[in-house]
């Protein structure tokens, strides 16, 4: 018969952020790419202008005229928003005896296996049974064609974005599609890369002037530009992490759990470009 289980006090705080957010905000290709995070755990309203006032010339001391501007708003984080959860177990043996800080390494695996789950549902999450609805799945992005052969897709993306009027600064990609890319010859037998100057920097890459995030948590065939000051994350206040000191006893075996909530949505739409091959 299996006893009845009891879980050791939720770490404070200050550990919690230790342990798990600030790791994950730099381990997130998402998160570390600028995104605006609101910290909220209750469902947040966040107004948008959709239409602004038209401005123009007014003689001296004549009427001002008025016009009424239009707002909107975008609503996150409802209360049956779904939580992002992990467990780790580990037997108390290895407590004891790791030669190696046992926190330092649970650590790294938590934020692996969260930021995982968090980055593809950022970016490609469908929002079925309160999920996070992704970036490519999100209503009102303009949408574009990717050829990795044709590296022109590119600038028609980049055109997109600026008819809109906005400035995207990040572009997320697969590796298998930005190498494809990367290969490209300025002509046959020539040894020059056609993407040279632009693609790599140091260790960072960029593509016609812009940072890329190369990620194989899209899908070969889909490719994102995106103004990332458009993008709107809303961070849960209180992420759990829990130590299950009785759980796993009869092992004799200790877990740590996690449970965190996030969620986004797009202040302007327009600034989100999804590029997919149609071949």
């Amino acid at each position: 018969m299996t006893n009845s289980t009891t879980s050791a006090p939720e770490l404070i705080q200050e550990q919690v952020s230790s342990l798990l957010v600030q790791p994950l905000e730099a381990a997130s290709v998402v998160l570390s790419s600028g995104p605006q995070i609101f910290d909220s755990s209750e469902p947040l309203r966040i107004p948008t202008v959709t239409a602004g006032v038209a401005a123009g010339f007014v003689a001296e001391n004549a009427l001002i005229p008025d016009a009424d501007v239009d707002f909107g708003e975008i609503t996150l984080m409802p209360s049956n928003r779904t939580s992002i959860k992990a467990m780790t177990k580990f037997s108390n043996e290895l407590l004891r005896q790791s030669t190696v800080g046992l926190d330092a390494v649970l650590k790294t695996r938590l934020v692996s296996d969260v930021s995982n789950a968090l980055d593809t549902a950022l970016l490609t999450g469908a929002g079925t049974s309160n999920s996070i609805t992704g970036l490519i799945n999100q209503a009102g992005v303009q949408t574009g064609e990717l050829d990795v052969a044709d590296p022109d897709t590119l600038l028609d993306a980049l055109a997109l974005a600026a008819a809109a009027e906005v400035t995207p600064n990040r572009w997320f990609i697969s590796g298998a599609d930005f190498f494809a890319l990367r290969k490209l010859k300025e002509a046959t037998g020539s040894s020059k890369y056609l993407l040279e100057e632009n693609v790599h920097a140091g260790a960072t890459y960029s593509l016609f002037g812009i940072p890329v995030t190369v990620t194989n948590k899209l899908p070969a065939g889909k490719a994102v530009l995106v103004d990332m000051a458009q993008v709107a994350v809303v961070r849960d206040l209180a992420p759990s992490v829990t130590v299950l000191s009785e759980r796993f006893a009869e092992y004799d075996q200790q877990a740590i759990r996690v449970v965190t909530r996030y969620d986004l949505g797009l202040l302007h739409p327009e600034g989100v470009v999804v590029l997919t091959d149609v071949a």
